[in-house]
């Protein structure tokens, strides 16, 4: 019984050092993201059109800022596939090519979502973005509601979208 008793308190220890820094990484890594009204997106889509800007995008929507060469983005293009079938989602593809080469990545891939091209990475910046992959959550007011910078699950972004939708 002791050595369980021990066992109990090591982890515990290990469990309330582990979770504030998870968190603390995370507001450390989000705090430069935008907040309230987005930065407006100009740019053109994988057709070559000029996006028409986030007011045409239903509310809530999600934006989801990646890169082709991005392992990270890679691992969460699943979810975000799926996502995009039940819900507004436009992708920002940054600084990942032109139209021609991001539309022959997303074939390649099986990766088919509504995407703008950022190829400078200028709109990645403006919203406070210093790599991807990055998800904003827009509430029904089209302000940002949520923000975060890093693997995402679906369900967090599925979460994120329903509470936004409140």
């Amino acid at each position: 019984m002791n050595t369980l008793h021990k066992k109990f308190r090591k982890n515990l220890l290990a469990w309330l050092v582990l979770i504030p820094l998870f968190f603390g990484m995370q507001l450390f890594a989000n705090r430069d993201l935008a907040s309230g009204t987005p930065p407006a997106i100009q740019g053109t889509t994988l057709d070559g059109q000029t996006f028409p800007g986030l007011a045409t995008l239903p509310k809530p929507a999600v934006l989801y800022f990646w890169a082709s060469w991005c392992p990270v983005c890679r691992g969460m293009q699943g979810g975000i596939q799926e996502l995009a079938r039940d819900m507004p989602l436009l992708g920002i593809a940054m600084q990942s090519g032109d139209a021609a080469e991001v539309a022959q990545y997303m074939k390649q891939a099986g990766f088919d979502i509504p995407t703008v091209i950022d190829a400078s990475g200028d709109i990645g910046k403006a919203f406070g973005l210093r790599g991807v992959p990055a998800v904003f959550v827009l509430g029904t007011d089209g302000n940002i509601r949520y923000a975060s910078a890093g693997y995402t699950t679906a369900l967090g972004v599925r979460l994120r979208y329903w509470l936004a939708g409140l």
